[in-house]
């Protein structure tokens, strides 16, 4: 239970009288306090709740964190994988994200699960309530939103932040004219968080056992869109600067007036060493530098069954998460973890899929 104050007129002060619970602990300073003598508690068999309501990790942690492959045990007997500099920043979902995750790579967890809810809280008010607690959504939607929103609050007075560190990458727009095939204007550069693909157009026709045909695409296929040359909806893209994370977004879904249709195809996909050179042009490297353009496939959403809006109640997301330290991959959907072999990985309905850059 959370109760504010500890006075004599407290409801903190009325309980520890009422139920004999006398030990508390200020979530701001992390002082334990005896109610109602009122007297501060200084005892080093405290600091394991410490770690647990706040916890703290140095750089040489954070840097050896991947690393990691020592299995932590609950106070339950249950072992578990544990799995920022943010001070000056006052944005309550900031706070909330961090410590979600300093919660959840923390190795002396007194349960092998952490509860997401106060960030949960924290995404509903800083979205308006677009991303609810319940509501299914986008995970795309939420993903750019999310790290839009973490940049927008982290930035420092050079519009920099760890946000566009990791995930910030180049892309070079040209507007084509329709019949001559010519830029109309002079290209421009934006930056980007997640790369766009559009799907090849499902299949009309059934197959001889009167069954969807689902087809399949090589993901070299949709990555032409951003080769400098093929031209989509009156524009041409070329990659002038890749991020350390990069987002790939499979647009399965096409909206229209009263329903929502699902595209099927799936897309065959490398999960490790996708080597981007292979796929699409890329910037020449400025001298005495190297040109890191292969990846590994880290974390790959899912949709299964139709969208939402088409029929509500049918379709769901899993996602398939990898544990670097140990190479090892997992399947997650809401409280279920299992593991996964990597050939389930790409035998999926891809929907989003992020890369890790290969140093």
């Amino acid at each position: 239970m959370v109760f504010i104050g500890r006075g004599r007129k407290s409801h903190a002060y009325t309980h520890s009288l009422e139920a004999g619970h006398h030990v508390f602990i200020n979530l701001g300073t992390e002082k334990v306090y005896c109610l109602p003598d009122g007297y501060e508690i200084s005892d080093p068999s405290l600091d394991d709740i410490r770690h647990v309501l706040n916890p703290k990790f140095t750089e040489e942690q954070v840097e050896k964190i991947d690393g990691n492959k020592q299995w932590s045990r609950a106070l339950d007997g249950s072992d578990y994988l544990a799995g920022m500099n943010y001070e000056h920043c006052k944005s309550p979902l900031v706070h909330r994200f961090g410590e979600l995750t300093r919660k959840i790579w923390h190795a002396q967890n007194f349960k092998g699960q952490v509860s997401p809810h106060e960030f949960l809280q924290a995404v509903m008010k800083a979205s308006k309530n677009r991303f609810r607690i319940g509501a299914p959504s986008d995970p795309a939607e939420f993903m750019l939103w999310l790290l839009n929103t973490l940049h927008s609050d982290l930035k420092t007075e050079k519009n920099t932040s760890v946000i566009h560190d990791c995930f910030d990458g180049e892309l070079e727009q040209s507007h084509i004219d329709a019949d001559g095939g010519v830029p109309v204007t002079e290209s421009c550069r934006k930056t980007f968080l997640m790369l766009g693909l559009d799907m090849p157009p499902a299949p009309l026709f059934k197959d001889v056992m009167e069954r969807n045909m689902i087809p399949q695409v090589p993901l070299f296929n949709i990555m032409k869109k951003f080769d400098g040359e093929t031209v989509t909806e009156e524009q041409r893209y070329r990659v002038t600067r890749l991020p350390r994370y990069l987002i790939l977004h499979m647009k399965r879904f096409t909206k229209n007036n009263s329903f929502v249709e699902k595209n099927p195809t799936l897309v065959n996909f490398p999960v490790k060493n996708l080597e981007l050179r292979d796929y699409i042009p890329l910037p020449t490297p400025k001298e005495n530098e190297r040109l890191h353009s292969k990846y590994d496939l880290i974390g790959n959403i899912v949709h299964d069954g139709e969208p939402h809006k088409n029929k509500p109640g049918e379709g769901s997301y899993r996602v398939f998460v990898q544990r670097k330290s140990e190479e090892v991959w997992y399947e997650m959907q809401d409280l279920h973890v299992s593991e996964a072999l990597p050939q389930m990985v790409a035998l999926s309905e891809a929907y989003m899929q992020i890369y890790e850059q290969q140093q």
